[in-house]
């Protein structure tokens, strides 16, 4: 329940009040000085002040109301007051309003009117409250996320800083985690992240992808072998996890491991011992793991493929990195990183916003490749990525500026984007039209080639004239028909 104070001197005033805010369901505490009043809001917590201006009975000038009210700010800056006398000075109104005070009320007053605005202000402040902590928390996890080691991660979106996020906290403990997600969308980066922030840093870091082990050498290269323990087995080899002791092992594709591999998993994960492979000498090791997955593990454990048991001993946190497709905000920014800056026109943006990128940011990066070699102009366009121009998907929320992490890789950083990118208009007849920004960057991309700047709109060469004269574009005759 919200708690209001009233400062008055006057006892039927205060009676008065708190009845009112008492059956409109607040509380009340009620003071007769402004001593008495800065000594309250010390205190307790009050979610708004009701304040006289005048307190000495032969004054009327408004001074003392005037020192409370500056007094009360100073302490609580963000509380809203209402300032109300029988005695109103428009000047000093205007002046404490400014001030920010937040009503001004003379007496007698209107119980309906004072209650609506007791209300909205109430409502206003807790909001302001609300969006005060989230900045803070938001100013918080960007300067975190700044300060770490993000192993060449680049991202802009809500759905990367809350992998961050979570991969940051997760990377001071020790406990196992579970990177899930679709194949290409960075799953071994977060891996890398997690242990280039933990405390095991300086530690040994090794990676197994699990999925691309021979099935019947899958135990040797974890565990190890001793000389004989099969064919070609010359000599002892100590596993991924003797390499590991005392850091931390990343293990791809786990969804992958036979369940004579996941029964020995689990016993490492349990007790820290194993044996190699031909030996029964009991060896122990110390080792953080980490795992990934494309699979449905929850699904392979109903199905018999998988362990209950070491699913949860590898999956104490999840942590879900979402597809490509659910990050748009990063599709771009990725485009500007893997193409070193360079310059994309209307229909490349449109066309590249509009994909949905099944490989994620493996297939992203390929065509940006793609691009950077078979471009014949310098600025990029739709066809150059191997993709049809289409129609502009729908405009989403522009999440890049709730982070922007200095320049890493598979996510996007706003301020290594091209500053000549905006979002593109396309037309019900497949081609864009251009604006005025656009047009002067193609002209400079394409060295004033007017041919080519106009088939990179997919225009002709005299629609792109009328375009140019239309925004006041002049451009030297010698190189206008290219």
């Amino acid at each position: 329940m919200d708690k209001i104070l009233i400062v008055d001197d006057n006892l039927d005033v205060c009676q008065a009040l708190s009845l009112m805010l008492e059956l409109s369901g607040y509380k009340s505490h009620c003071v007769q000085s402004p001593d008495m009043a800065l000594d309250a809001i010390e205190q307790h917590e009050f979610s708004l002040v009701i304040q006289d201006m005048n307190f000495t009975r032969d004054t009327t000038s408004g001074e003392e109301g005037r020192e409370l009210f500056h007094a009360l700010r100073e302490r609580r800056p963000g509380i809203p007051i209402i300032l109300l006398t029988a005695w109103t000075e428009l000047e000093m109104a205007v002046e404490l309003m400014k001030a920010g005070a937040a009503d001004y009320l003379g007496k007698p007053w209107d119980d309906a009117k004072l209650l609506t605005s007791i209300g909205n202000l109430i409502s206003l402040h807790k909001l302001s409250r609300e969006n005060g902590e989230l900045k803070r928390q938001k100013a918080e996890r960007t300067a975190v996320i700044h300060e770490a080691n993000l192993c060449g991660l680049v991202f802009g979106s809500v759905a990367m800083e809350r992998c961050v996020d979570l991969a940051l906290q997760l990377a001071k403990s020790d406990v196992s985690v579970l990177i899930t997600g679709p194949n290409g969308a960075g799953k071994d980066r977060l891996a890398d992240i997690l242990h280039a922030n933990s405390p095991l840093k300086d530690k040994p870091f090794i990676k197994v992808n699990v999925g691309a082990l021979p099935m019947e050498l899958m135990e040797a290269e974890l565990f190890g072998a001793e000389a004989g323990a099969f064919t070609g087995a010359t000599k002892a080899r100590i596993g991924r996890f003797e390499a590991a002791d005392g850091g931390t092992l990343f293990l791809d594709e786990i969804g992958n491991l036979p369940l004579s591999g996941q029964v020995k998993l689990l016993r490492v994960l349990q007790t820290g011992e194993f044996e190699r492979l031909g030996s029964h000498q009991t060896r122990k090791c110390k080792v953080r793991v980490l795992s990934a997955t494309n699979a449905d593990l929850r699904q392979d454990i109903i199905d018999g493929r998988f362990r209950e048991d070491l699913f949860y001993r590898l999956n104490v946190v999840e942590l879900a990195l979402p597809p490509l497709s659910e990050r748009r905000d990063d599709v771009l920014p990725l485009v500007q990183h893997f193409t070193r800056g360079r310059a994309l026109d209307a229909s490349a943006k449109a066309a590249l916003l509009a994909h949905s990128w099944p490989g994620n940011v493996r297939e992203l990066e390929n065509a940006c490749k793609r691009a950077d070699i078979l471009a014949r102009g310098e600025m990029l366009t739709a066809a150059d990525f191997g993709l049809m121009p289409t129609q502009a998907p729908q405009p989403v929320v522009n999440q890049s500026q709730m982070a922007s992490p200095q320049g890493h890789h598979y996510g996007s950083v706003q301020h290594n984007a091209d500053p000549h990118i905006t979002e593109p208009h396309v037309t019900e007849n497949h081609y864009t039209e251009p604006n005025r920004h656009e047009i002067e960057a193609a002209i400079a991309a394409h060295k004033g080639v007017i041919a080519r700047v106009a088939k990179s709109f997919g225009l002709s060469r005299q629609a792109l004239y009328r375009r140019m004269e239309k925004f006041g574009i002049e451009i030297k005759s010698s190189k206008a028909e290219g």
